[in-house]
């Protein structure tokens, strides 16, 4: 009988540098035709963005930037982003000994990401910074760093857009602005006076009303001490619970209010903030969206009773401008990962990229994005201007803001969808990173108001405010003459104004925002551009996918510029 000790010797093979098996092995192939990974890249090599930084003013920031760029596309970031999304937060309502906590724990990655993005001023920075173009840079560091991941970019965004609200009340804007403008991250539930930095959150929507915020039914009771109130409510959709502090709606007896809701009390005790549960969202899965209940929660009115609206408006109109540069971001890395790919790639014969149909598609996508980008960095600068008491600005940033949240944000899932096909069967497995960004891009449209809602705050604003449709106006007439689709186009705009209705206020906004872009694109972008834009989204020489551009469009000029290096 043979037994075990008998039987020959296992070789390992831990320490060989043959395939598995050796010559002889298992190994049936090599792997080819693949291409390397992407990561280390500079996010920031982006021709359109770095242009529109200058022009808007924050040409100072560049070099930040560039260092940014590349860290945003380094190994170690990149995987910080795939990581905070394969390792998802987890809620706790309990501690081991019963007592409610309702802490939401997030994977270290999430903590590297958001303590760059703090660090690198991408939170509530801005409104401490005097420099013309602060508000900019911090869009322009959006359109880098968001090449990580999208979902940390979520409490960042708050808290650069509670500070404006926040100052409605001064007294608490002394407490807490410096706090939420300060560059250090530290999360953790504690007295708020005792951090060296805060984030901010926002709670408003509810189940029965979502958008509409007037139907809210969550109460607000006045206490004895001056300003301070209780809340009794629940809460339909409040992203990133583990803030420091949210401004929240609620009916007071003077109509709806906003409040100031810390987690933890100035005294140190946890404020009654219930999580219920948290949302299994469709993508923007690293980052916890919460329905948190409210039962004697102490909050702070911010603001005038009955003026709630008015008061959080401003917060509003800032993460608007945030999801505009988010679908950009998107849109630009997934550009990125296309052009990539077909560089590396080969079918029929030929590299993908040399191949004229997708040069064709690369070329389109290219000029969506660049248009998204350069109208991003407008409304930027927009804001920015408007900021230091510029009127034509600020009332061109009312209108624009909502038109480019409409619009950009609606390109996005599309654009993501044709980018993903560029890699074909290759970007469809969770590996490549692309279903995450396929996953992210139709969110941008729904938070902060839906298509309806953007498009129906056109309408309202062009009523309400003759300077928006005359910000608007000045703001095409800048390239009048230049191009005579363009010119075309803006007339019938402004014949279209005379006869808006509810019904048709999608066409219009659409017309809005393709007649904004291309004015952009013809005063700051090359010729092939420009001319390929009007053409195509103005013009109607276009079909109803990217990749369809006509014969006379320069596909190589156009790819030059949005894929620095090609070869």
């Amino acid at each position: 009988m043979t037994t075990l000790a008998q039987e020959p010797p296992y070789e390992s093979h831990e320490l060989s540098d043959e395939p598995w098996g050796g010559p002889e092995g298992y190994a049936t192939h090599d792997v080819t035709n693949q291409p390397p990974p992407l990561a280390p890249y500079d996010a920031s090599d982006d021709t359109a963005l770095l242009e529109g930084v200058r022009r808007e003013g924050a040409g100072w920031a560049e070099d930040g930037l560039r260092r940014l760029g590349r860290r945003a596309g380094s190994a170690e970031a990149q995987e910080w982003g795939d990581l905070a999304n394969r390792h998802e937060p987890v809620l706790r309502t309990h501690d081991r000994y019963g007592n409610r906590v309702d802490e939401v724990e997030y994977h270290p990655s999430w903590h590297h990401l958001m303590r760059v993005a703090v660090g690198e001023g991408l939170a509530g920075a801005p409104w401490a910074d005097d420099r013309h173009g602060a508000h900019v840079a911090r869009t322009a560091g959006g359109l880098v760093w968001g090449h990580t991941e999208a979902g940390h970019g979520c409490p960042t965004s708050m808290t650069y857009a509670a500070v404006p609200a926040l100052r409605a009340q001064p007294e608490l804007a002394k407490v807490y602005e410096p706090l939420l403008t300060s560059r250090e991250y530290e999360p953790g539930l504690r007295t708020p006076t005792d951090k060296r930095g805060l984030l901010a959150g926002m709670g408003m929507t509810e189940k029965q009303g979502g958008s509409d915020v007037r139907t809210n039914s969550t109460t607000a009771t006045a206490t004895a001490e001056p300003g301070v109130y209780t809340l009794r409510g629940h809460k339909w959709f409040t992203s990133a619970p583990m803030c420091d502090v949210f401004l929240v709606l609620a009916q007071a007896a003077g109509g709806l209010s906003c409040f100031l809701v810390p987690r933890v009390l100035p005294d140190g005790t946890r404020n009654t903030f219930r999580i219920q549960r948290l949302k299994d969202k469709l993508g923007n899965r690293s980052n916890a969206s919460s329905e948190p209940e409210f039962d004697g929660t102490v909050a702070w009115l911010v603001g005038p009773e009955g003026q709630g609206v008015k008061t959080i408006i401003e917060m509003v109109n800032c993460t608007r401008l945030d999801c505009v540069m988010a679908s950009a971001t998107l849109m630009r890395k997934t550009l990125v990962e296309a052009g990539h790919h077909v560089r590396h790639r080969t079918a029929f014969g030929a590299r993908l990229v040399d191949q004229p149909l997708m040069r064709n598609v690369l070329a389109d996508l290219a000029l969506e994005s660049e248009a998204a980008t350069t109208l991003t960095l407008r409304l930027a600068g927009a804001a920015d201007r408007a900021v230091r008491g510029d009127e034509g600005e600020a009332a061109f940033r009312r209108i624009a803001t909502a038109v480019g949240k409409y619009w950009v944000t609606k390109r996005g899932p599309a654009f993501t969808a044709e980018a993903l096909e560029c890699l074909g069967g290759n970007g469809y497995v969770e590996e490549s990173g692309m279903p995450r960004h396929y996953r992210e891009a139709p969110l941008l449209s729904i938070w902060e108001g839906s298509g309806n809602v953007n498009a129906l705050d056109v309408l309202r604003a062009l009523g309400r405010s003759p300077a928006a449709a005359h910000a608007l106006f000045g703001e095409l007439s800048l390239a009048r003459g230049a191009d005579a689709r363009l010119d075309t186009a803006a007339d019938r705009l402004r014949a279209g104004l005379a006869e808006a209705s509810e019904t048709g206020a999608r066409r219009l906004v659409e017309l809005m925002a393709l007649t904004l872009q291309a004015s952009l694109l013809v005063r700051h972008a090359p010729p092939a551009v420009a001319d390929a834009f009007c053409a195509t989204r103005l013009g109607g020489d276009w079909g109803h996918a990217f990749g369809t551009l006509p014969d006379t469009a320069d596909l190589d000029g156009i790819l030059a510029r949005a894929l620095p290096g090609e070869d």
